[in-house]
């Protein structure tokens, strides 16, 4: 177990909790559960919430997004595993696939000035905590991350001319040295690659993907690779002597 929260704020017997699920993004707000429930009947009250099996699901729990433990003992008491408000516990479980004639059923439908105003929605939760899009903080900071790779990206572009040497690293390759082909677009693909004809067969393709030519070159000595795995500079073709060779 990797962390029991014994946090004794009220003498109550009783303690509230959200509820979520492995199924959908439904989440049960503030539920309130007996302290001296054992887990098995804790497990009987959320089959009943969440549709899950209490014979077979598993009880997670968290402190807003951050894992706590696994309610992993039937025997227990909900207690023992938990003693303030505000936590939650994640049910994971195989759900039933239940089939319905949706022909016969009326649809219940929000629109999204009514589903903003619902404060029991994923969107609230999201919002209330601070998650996903709506962590502003988060989000730029991806961003930034976002903008500076891409500047970085056109960069290491910008160095690759066409003819030039280059020695290219790609993690799970061995080190290859060639020359510059082609720099640009790939049809059907997003971003910029950098096409090299290495000095020796390590390659992929005779300069062609998908059937397209960019470059010309025997087979299995062309490669297409990002701008970031090029290393432009006076990089000789190595030679093997086998003469050296004992």
């Amino acid at each position: 177990m990797s962390e029991i929260l014994q946090i004794n704020n009220s003498d109550s017997g009783f303690i509230t909790a959200n509820v979520s699920n492995s199924h959908n993004d439904t989440v049960a707000f503030e539920i309130k559960f007996a302290k001296d429930l054992t887990i098995s009947q804790l497990k009987s009250k959320l089959e009943i919430l969440t549709g899950g099996n209490a014979g077979t699901m598993k009880v997670e729990l968290y402190k807003g997004d951050n894992f706590v433990t696994t309610l992993s003992d039937n025997d227990a008491k909900l207690g023992f595993y938990i003693n303030c408000d505000g936590m939650r516990l994640h049910v994971i479980d195989n759900f039933a696939n239940f089939t319905f004639d949706t022909e016969t059923v009326e649809k219940f439908e929000l629109s999204n000035d009514q589903y903003e105003q619902r404060s029991d929605s994923v969107r609230s939760f999201l919002k209330q905590n601070r998650l996903g899009k709506y962590n502003e903080e988060e989000r730029q900071q991806m961003e930034i991350k976002r903008r500076e790779q891409a500047a970085e990206i056109q960069r290491r572009a910008d160095l690759c001319v066409v003819g030039s040497r280059c020695q290219v690293s790609v993690s799970g390759n061995p080190t290859r040295r060639g020359t510059v082909m082609y720099n640009g677009q790939l049809e059907g693909k997003n971003g910029i690659y950098i096409g090299v004809q290495y000095d020796e067969p390590l390659g992929k393709n005779n300069g062609s993907v998908d059937g397209k030519s960019y470059f010309i070159c025997q087979p299995n000595y062309g490669g297409f690779v990002s701008p970031l795995s090029v290393e432009v500079g006076d990089f000789p073709a190595e030679t093997f002597d086998l003469d050296d060779e004992l």
